[in-house]
């Protein structure tokens, strides 16, 4: 999904959240059907109603995670179908009226971190699902605030600037590498606390690595890598923020979805009787790292709109321009009263 063009189209810096595109996409693609839902099941791995249980269960399961908050909600003006709702009890439904009532549940869901949708809705959106993720946690070993100095940061252009930067040993068991893109990316990862506690990674690229690999690396299973060699570990982490805005559904014909977001061509019929398709897909995320821990928040929302060109039913083309015959019937359409037939010009009396 991002690409390093995409990265730099976004300014350089940019964070979002694949797990909450992928279920903003995936509950859409619960209505999918034909083509479309073949279409996002490339994409996403599954599709149609079928995907249905595997949306529930991984919903659940991250809500496992400690400190993270899981929310999915649809509004719609559109009739849904009774069992697309039945199938999805991880999502919550509602009818697309205020707008300001979805920013609220969005301010409650995520903590306050985001407090509106990503894109407002235009005058033809008759559906919005919003899914959003919120982690608000400490890391099970905090940074000692005395230990941050400011140390010199290089960015990807420009000149190198002081900035605070965190210090801390970590067990070189909490280190590995991935050789990725011709060059070493080390990759550190630090607990937060709890029983099942987030784990968030860290990955370090030599110098001109462009960004696709070194993200790619910190997500990477930690089987992949390869541990160092030393004993323990000396890290240095910058304090930062990051927020970003992010069209998803620019990107998503480079990765083969164009029929869901087709004006005449998608087909949600296990979502609703009426014609919808994918009009955009919205993603607005955060995360701020400090000595005490970490703050993440994503809201991806998906806009479909009431298609306004649909394929036409097939139509047969009866012209009376021959002979024909004519009768008149009663009431129970088995008496015929009159009959005629029409052989000559046809001219009125």
């Amino acid at each position: 999904m991002l690409s390093d063009p995409a990265v730099e189209a976004a300014g350089g810096d940019v964070v979002c959240s694949p797990t909450g595109l992928w279920l903003a996409l995936a509950g859409i693609s619960c209505g999918a059907l034909g083509d479309t839902a073949e279409e996002l099941a490339d994409l996403l791995g599954v599709a149609g109603p079928e995907a249905e249980p595997l949306v529930n269960a991984v919903a659940r399961d991250l809500a496992a995670t400690d400190a993270l908050a899981v929310a999915t909600g649809i509004w719609s003006r559109a009739p849904l179908r009774e069992t697309f709702r039945d199938g999805l009890p991880v999502i919550e439904f509602g009818d697309l009226g205020d707008p300001a009532a979805i920013d609220a549940w969005i301010t409650r869901a995520t903590g306050g971190l985001i407090d509106r949708m990503p894109a407002d809705p235009g005058p033809l959106t008759r559906l919005i699902l919003v899914n959003v993720l919120a982690l608000k946690a400490r890391w099970s070993e905090p940074f000692n605030r005395h230990d941050t100095l400011a140390r010199p940061f290089t960015p990807a252009q420009g000149k190198p600037e002081d900035v605070p930067t965190m210090f801390r040993k970590v067990p070189a068991g909490d280190v590995w590498t991935i050789g990725a893109y011709g060059g070493t990316v080390h990759v550190v990862e630090l607990p937060c606390a709890g029983e099942r506690p987030a784990l968030i990674r860290f990955a370090l690229g030599p110098e001109g690595m462009p960004p696709a690999p070194a993200m790619s690396a910190a997500w990477a299973p930690r089987s992949a890598g390869n541990a160092v060699p030393y004993d323990e570990v000396s890290l240095r982490l910058p304090r930062f923020a990051l927020r970003t805005s992010l069209e998803v559904h620019d990107h998503l014909p480079g990765l083969g979805v164009e029929l869901a977001l087709a004006d005449g061509a998608a087909e949600f019929g296990a979502l609703s009787p009426e014609p919808l398709f994918v009009d955009r897909v919205d993603q607005e995320s955060l995360i701020r790292v400090d000595e005490e821990g970490v703050e993440a928040a994503s809201v991806t929302e998906v806009r479909m709109d009431y298609m306004s060109w649909h394929p036409p039913a097939p139509t047969l083309d009866l012209n009376f321009d021959r002979p024909f015959a004519c009768a008149v019937m009663d009431a129970s359409g088995t008496v015929p009263l009159f009959t005629a037939y029409q052989a000559t010009v046809p001219r009125a009396v």
